[in-house]
């Protein structure tokens, strides 16, 4: 028998369409229920590969026991957090504030029913009590029971949170100047969180933080063309983006990372794979492999690529959003090896490589068996065995492919097949980075299929919408999915210019700056003018396990504006930069998408259009882009290109190829050769 939850499109909400408790979808139905009855809710929000998450199903929600108490005193409501974000916003923010520690997956939520409002968080409970948590059962009596009893006082305590939530945004002084200050504080912020001998930031738990070193390259470029270049920005990012190639968070055998470290060492990962992780991933080891031609950083990157194009992009073109990190009930069971396993399958020769190479000749490093990283560099290897490297990379390649196909046959973590969009135009911006910088049509093909599908699919009536499964879409979309899609389409049209791209990007920003912007104090709201109401209507400027929308807004508002000649874009990001700018003074380290668009707002973006045809335009195209430029924009249009908008459309090639330069508003003299030092930056 199933609840409500069985007609649902996200994979998250259909593995509890079979629980014993009546869950509910967040929905106006689900909602009218609360209100009529005068039951609590009790909103449960998670998502499909969160192992914890999995765990309190399995020990409550597929209780009968539990699931009775449930169904008894409680409207059950499951929300998937990928699908809903503007839900697990709210009431994130709202755990912090009632239980002053932070969330996490799963959120477990009380809330009143006829405003939304929520008396009571937390996480995750066991079924008993350990640990200091009560147990679930006697966690749902007791709220009941205060509930009941209790109803002016938690009348008073909503009260007092709207209050609160609603001093949450600091009020922006329109005439504060906008200075290179926090960008100066940021990289003193960086350095001092720095973890020299493992590389990254901070201590364990160890996450990626991609925004982080893309700051690093771009402080490093910016002081380049000062004649003052910054060596440790660079240095910091590059020993991070090594030790986490060569660490267990990056799978050795398949590519991709998974979500974070357990430790500081980038040793055991959390299994889990997800797609906005590793689509910032992949752009930055392509842009690590243009500035150091550094091997191992375009492996890496190619292995990032090979896996999303082999086992996340759907048949329909669109990307699934994660890999589980359990499979058979177990976390991290597809993964691991024990040595008896990689010996059988591997000739003495690769199991002389590699068992010192990736670490199986050293006692287990989890849960008795061995996870692979790199564990010795593979010069010593190669002479410690009497050999030569390139023989003992290829052996270690062949065992590579021995264990990949073996490790195939097993079991395989559940794959999350949503197509997400601001996740979507994540991977999209990766793949195209990647396909543009190391010179892979593949990978640019690859993404032009996933924009193809959001296009065809999420773009209804000029509105987006958020998600999709099967082809089915529904949802409306939020401010990330308009910022970070427009963003996917430029860096697309850069590695190859379609007809009707520019076009798609400008409808989604009309769309954005209609439906998101607060015209009155400047920035974008997080959901639009026309969402359903909930208890508060974000402005969020941080970034979180995504960059923000408002600092990819500001930054995209901006690279049109200078494109097109748009002042009315230009005007809008500047809005923007202004209404964030005491965050930005502030906290500047929680805002490095924003620290983005305001280096742009204050040292315009370089444009360069190249017009001509053929091979030509694509010479023309990998001198002018083939490099790291972060603040350069380059677009070879072909001249029998229809219908360009703006400045483009008076950019014309002549009998010879021909490239336009402007920085912001500032314009030169056309370039007519390849060899002109301009064109190459």
């Amino acid at each position: 028998m199933s609840n409500q939850l069985a007609g649902e499109t996200s994979p998250y909400l259909l593995q509890h369409a079979a629980n014993p408790v009546d869950w509910l979808p967040w929905n106006p139905a689900a909602l009218e229920r609360a209100r009529t009855t005068g039951k609590p809710i009790l909103l449960s929000i998670g998502y499909s590969a969160c192992h914890w998450c999995h765990v309190m199903a399995h020990e409550s929600f597929e209780d009968p026991a539990t699931a009775a108490v449930m169904n008894e005193l409680y409207v059950n409501i499951k929300v998937d957090r990928e699908e809903r974000p503007d839900l697990d916003r709210i009431y994130q923010t709202a755990h912090h504030l009632l239980a002053r520690r932070p969330g996490g997956w799963p959120l477990t939520v009380f809330l009143t029913p006829d405003d939304l409002i929520p008396f009571f968080t937390g996480t995750y409970f066991p079924p008993e009590a350990r640990h200091g948590l009560p147990g679930f059962r006697d966690l749902l009596r007791h709220i009941a029971v205060v509930y009941r009893d209790q109803h002016d006082e938690i009348r008073d305590q909503n009260r007092a949170f709207v209050v609160a939530l609603a001093q949450i945004e600091t009020p922006a002084d329109p005439e504060a100047g906008l200075t290179t200050a926090p960008l100066n504080a940021v990289r003193a912020e960086i350095g001092a969180t720095f973890d020299a001998h493992h590389g990254g930031f901070g201590t364990a738990p160890k996450f990626p933080h991609p925004a982080t070193i893309d700051r690093l390259f771009r402080h490093h470029a910016a002081t380049a063309t000062t004649g003052a270049a910054d060596s440790e920005a660079l240095r910091m990012a590059i020993r991070t983006l090594t030790a986490m190639a060569e660490g267990g968070i990056h799978d050795q055998l398949g590519g991709g990372f998974a979500r974070y470290s357990v430790d500081e060492r980038w040793a055991i990962p959390h299994f889990e794979k997800m797609l906005y992780d590793n689509g910032p991933l992949l752009a930055l080891y392509a842009r690590a492999w243009a500035i150091t031609g550094e091997p191992l950083f375009r492996r890496t990157a190619e292995g990032i690529a090979r896996w999303v194009m082999g086992e996340m992009q759907t048949g329909y073109g669109g990307y699934s959003s994660s890999l589980d990190a359990d499979s058979e009930g177990h976390e991290g069971r597809f993964y691991v090896w024990t040595q008896d396993e990689a010996r059988a399958l591997l000739t003495p020769a690769e199991y002389r490589v590699v068992a010192p190479y990736f670490g199986l000749d050293r006692p287990a490093n989890f849960e008795g068996r061995w996870h692979l990283l790199v564990a010795r560099p593979l010069a010593d290897v190669a002479r410690a065995a009497g050999m030569t490297e390139p023989d003992a990379a290829t052996l270690i390649e062949t065992a590579r492919g021995k264990l990949c196909a073996a490790r195939a046959a097993r079991v395989r973590p559940g794959r999350d097949d949503k197509v997400l969009t601001a996740w979507n135009a994540l991977m999209i911006t990766g793949m195209a980075t990647a396909g543009l910088l190391l010179d892979r049509d593949d990978y640019v093909d690859s993404a032009e299929r996933a924009l193809d599908y959001l296009h065809r699919c999420h773009w209804r009536d000029g509105r987006l919408l958020a998600t999709s499964r099967d082809g089915r879409a529904h949802l409306n979309a939020y401010l990330d999915d308009h910022a970070l899609l427009i963003e996917a389409i430029l860096t697309l049209l850069a590695a190859r210019w379609r007809d009707g791209g520019l076009s798609f990007a400008i409808e989604i920003a009309e769309a954005m700056l209609r439906h998101f912007e607060d015209r009155d104090h400047g920035g974008f709201h997080f959901t639009a003018d026309d969402h359903e109401p909930l208890p508060q209507r974000p402005k969020p400027y941080a970034d979180d396990a995504l960059p923000a929308g408002n600092g990819v807004a500001a930054l995209m508002l901006g690279r049109l504006g200078h494109l097109l000649g748009n002042a009315r874009y230009l005007a809008a990001g500047e809005r923007t930069l202004r209404a964030a700018w005491p965050a930005l003074e502030s906290q500047p380290y929680a805002h490095l998408s924003l620290l983005a668009a305001l280096e742009e707002h204050l040292m315009a973006p370089e444009i360069v259009v190249i017009r001509g045809r053929g091979d030509d335009l694509s010479r023309w195209r990998r001198a002018a882009a083939g490099r790291y430029a972060p603040r350069r924009l380059v677009l070879a249009i072909p001249d029998d290109a229809k219908d360009l908008p703006g400045l483009l459309g008076e950019r014309r090639a002549r009998d010879h190829t021909v490239a336009y330069v402007c920085r912001g508003t500032r314009c030169e003299a056309p370039i007519e050769s390849l060899t002109d030092d301009r064109l190459h930056g």
